[in-house]
């Protein structure tokens, strides 16, 4: 199957603002990087190597009651929008899809349970990515769905494992349980205090990470983080899970505070920081993704500090993925430069800001696109 949209709730259901501090943590993935014997893995494997690897895999999921009426994407077969969809849902990553400007490599796929949030990446950087991705902070609850499915799939794949050093990875930072957890975090107290640089430091002492939206590679925009574990080797899998959510709970705190202080200590710039970011996302006939990443950060923090009523998380975790390049132009129907993007952006906030913010009025505008949320919008 090659249609993106048989995924239940079209894979986001992560946006959905539930589990713990969900007005902080936008999403909680937790990830096992497997591969298999007797296949090259990393940049030694070559098309037989893959191929041989998917159709492994392909008989394990035939063999995998949790994996029963999952949809398997096969990245060459979808077509590029579909793809870019995908990345935009965080569903894939940019090493799956391999070269922006041509087709991913052959053997290279995506399988998606119809039933958890979980899928496997095949033929990424490892063969195997297991993975679940839920929302607000549920480290346990998503290392016990990737967990599952892994042992099931461990039972029909003969996994490279060494007794010494554990699960054999590309990357030697994933020696050892494989394991990669990431917590998707919105931090702007701790910005706008300036102890943002503090708490990213002591997090790389205590051997965790920060990257960007997408991972590895991308950059922090609107004061969003991915705070996640920097190596495996000589740990539990119990014990990484243990360590990311107790030091995260602590960040999540350090950002509580700050708030606080925000509001005791400059709450006059605050509040106008918060109402200047909706007015220019109410009423802007234009924006890039970046400032409206930006935007949606204050309008984000006004909400939690309940200085800005009428909106839902939801509502702004929706329009964070709903606004990005490929679901403009699956809305549009076509293409879209740049400046016809931000065009089309800039229209569909201002329609669910009037829509979902209980605000009269409706200031769309003439040639504004279909709504990009089509049956899954809520």
């Amino acid at each position: 199957m090659n249609d993106f949209t048989a995924i239940p709730d079209y894979g986001l259901s992560w946006l959905e603002a539930s589990g713990d501090h969900a007005d902080i943590v936008l999403s909680t993935r937790v990830r096992l990087a497997r591969n298999l014997q007797g296949h090259a893995f990393g940049p030694r494997a070559r098309v037989n190597d893959r191929e041989s690897v998917l159709k492994a895999f392909k008989a394990a999921v035939e063999r995998t009651d949790s994996l029963a009426g999952s949809s398997l994407l096969l990245m060459p077969d979808v077509a590029p929008r579909a793809r870019k969809i995908l990345l935009e849902r965080r569903l894939v990553t940019r090493d799956l899809l391999g070269d922006a400007d041509g087709s991913p490599p052959l053997g290279t796929a995506v399988q998606l349970s119809s039933r958890d949030p979980v899928s496997v990446m095949v033929n990424e950087e490892d063969h195997l990515r297991v993975q679940s991705l839920l929302s607000g902070l549920r480290i346990e609850e998503a290392w016990r769905l990737v967990d599952r499915l892994d042992e099931d799939l461990g039972r029909e794949l003969p996994y490279a494992y060494h007794n010494e050093f554990g699960f054999l990875t590309s990357c030697p930072t994933n020696v050892g349980s494989g394991l990669r957890a990431s917590v998707f975090m919105h931090l702007p107290g701790l910005v706008l205090t300036k102890e943002i640089g503090k708490v990213l430091q002591g997090l790389g002492q205590v051997g965790l990470t920060f990257r960007g939206l997408y991972g590895e590679g991308s950059e922090v925009v609107g004061n969003f983080f991915q705070v996640s574990n920097q190596t495996t080797l000589g740990k539990t899998e119990e014990d990484l899970i243990d360590h990311l959510d107790r030091i995260v709970r602590q960040v999540i705190q350090y950002e509580l505070h700050a708030r606080q202080v925000l509001l005791r200590d400059a709450r006059g710039v605050t509040e106008d920081k918060i109402w200047r970011a909706y007015g220019l996302l109410r009423y802007a006939r234009s924006l890039s993704f970046e400032e409206l990443m930006n935007l949606l950060s204050g309008v984000r923090l006004g909400l939690s500090l309940k200085l800005l009523p009428g909106l839902r998380v939801y509502t702004l975790n929706k329009m964070m993925i709903f606004t990005q390049p490929a679901h403009l132009e699956q809305a549009a129907g076509h293409d879209l430069p740049p400046p016809e993007s931000d065009a089309h952006r800039a229209a569909y906030v201002r329609r669910i800001l009037a829509t979902e913010g209980e605000i009269s009025g409706d200031d769309s505008g003439p040639g504004d696109p279909p709504s990009p949320t089509g049956s899954n919008g809520r």
